[in-house]
């Protein structure tokens, strides 16, 4: 087993957490719609429920941020969160009316938003000077996701949607299992004050404020992927089985990254990789929309998710830890967190009104524009700290 600063890295117990924490997002990203529409909303209604944790993950990271941060507790952060997470869900058992579920949704989700950004850097700190092997922790988020919508879809096919609140309650309790048994990262030297350092200098480091933007484009242009992937792939005659596949592909792809990413970080800096992503993800959202009903383009624009969440994902994490240091990566990651749901919220938001007026060809060109003009933004304004990204 590998160490860091003399104590063993805990791999198995972060990437349990890791493991546990996307599970519940492999069940929420496909099915909680369907749950919703199950009890008899309108799709109106389904929408507003939906966004509710969109606009939590835009307002909780950055309260949560600053308190682990002013604190130094993220563990503790992260166990009471996941915790409180679970406890407020349960509140889906008593009664199931609109107005009780927006609450619900509200508040679930304001302790689940607090978790991940906090965890994030407790891997880091963990890691130290192995950070490059961050992605093989972070795989195993993508294996709980994808299995998750396997098993989890083939349940509620056996045994309908009933279950599904206890299926999710479940996970929950599983993250605040997991999360009891990370131990205490190794201890940082504390790091003296400097004169006029701060969080808000750090932010205003020269090409951090367009980096911060260019993560709500990358989320933004996501927005069709998301919402009409699976309508527009349908409308094309494939079917729902083999669509259910063609996304399991993405997030295997992803998973392949995740094992050799530590070495590509070896040689290539987090600029490249960055703006090597973004003008993926521009080419990607092009197939998707003028090629899709051919399965080789289809087959190769879902191997792309390998760039456009993968390795965009992993570079973002080392560019915040290495532009907020130790004594700001709290809110750096949160920030981080705040700024792709700002973008996936928006995302998905244009994309529900591009689509019927404009079609799926232009809403995904629309988005192919938001990653390339992100591409530029890194290009012209983003420069590299250290030669490469395995610093």
């Amino acid at each position: 087993m590998s160490t860091v600063a003399g104590s063993p890295l805990p791999y198995w117990r972060l990437s349990g957490f890791y493991f546990a924490y996307f599970a519940l997002l492999g069940g929420v990203a496909p099915f909680l719609s369907l749950y919703f529409e199950s009890l008899g909303f309108s799709p109106a209604r389904i929408g507003e429920l939906v966004a509710i944790p969109m606009l939590m993950r835009c307002i909780a990271p950055n309260l949560w941020g600053w308190l682990g941060d002013a604190t130094g507790q993220r563990l503790l952060i992260v166990r009471v969160g996941a915790l409180l997470t679970a406890l407020c869900f349960a509140g889906i058992f008593w009664r199931q009316d609109y107005w009780w579920l927006a609450a619900i949704m509200a508040l679930h989700s304001f302790f689940w938003h607090a978790v991940l950004p906090q965890f994030e850097a407790i891997t880091l700190a963990h890691l130290g000077s192995q950070s490059a092997r961050y992605s093989q922790l972070r795989l195993w988020g993508s294996v709980g996701f994808i299995l998750t919508v396997v098993l989890l879809g083939l349940l509620l096919q056996r045994a309908g949607m009933a279950v599904y609140p206890m299926a999710m309650f479940g996970i929950m309790l599983l993250i605040a299992v997991c999360s009891s048994l990370v131990p205490q990262p190794p201890r940082q030297p504390a790091s003296a004050a400097v004169a006029g350092d701060g969080f808000l200098r750090r932010l205003r480091q020269p090409g951090v404020p367009a980096f911060f933007v260019a993560v709500a484009l990358m989320q933004l242009s996501h927005g069709p992927y998301y919402t009409f992937l699976s309508i527009h792939l349908e409308a094309l005659g494939y079917g729902r089985g083999l669509i259910g596949l063609l996304w399991a592909l993405g997030v295997l792809a992803e998973i392949v990254l995740f094992m050799f990413m530590h070495r590509l970080l070896a040689w290539i800096s987090l600029r490249q990789l960055l703006v090597v992503s973004f003008a993926l993800a521009a080419l990607r959202w092009l197939l998707l929309g003028t090629l899709a009903e051919e399965m080789l383009v289809l087959l190769f624009a879902q191997l792309l998710h390998a760039a456009t969440f993968g390795a965009f994902h992993v570079a973002s994490i080392h560019l915040v830890q290495q532009r907020f240091g130790e004594r700001y990566q709290g809110q750096g990651q949160a920030l981080y967190a705040t700024l792709a749901g700002i973008g996936g919220a928006l995302g998905a938001l244009c994309s529900g009104y591009a689509w019927a007026g404009m079609g799926p060809t232009l809403t995904f060109a629309a988005a192919a524009l938001a990653a390339f003009v992100g591409m530029l933004l890194l290009l012209l304004r983003l420069h590299d700290q250290s030669s490469k990204g395995a610093g």
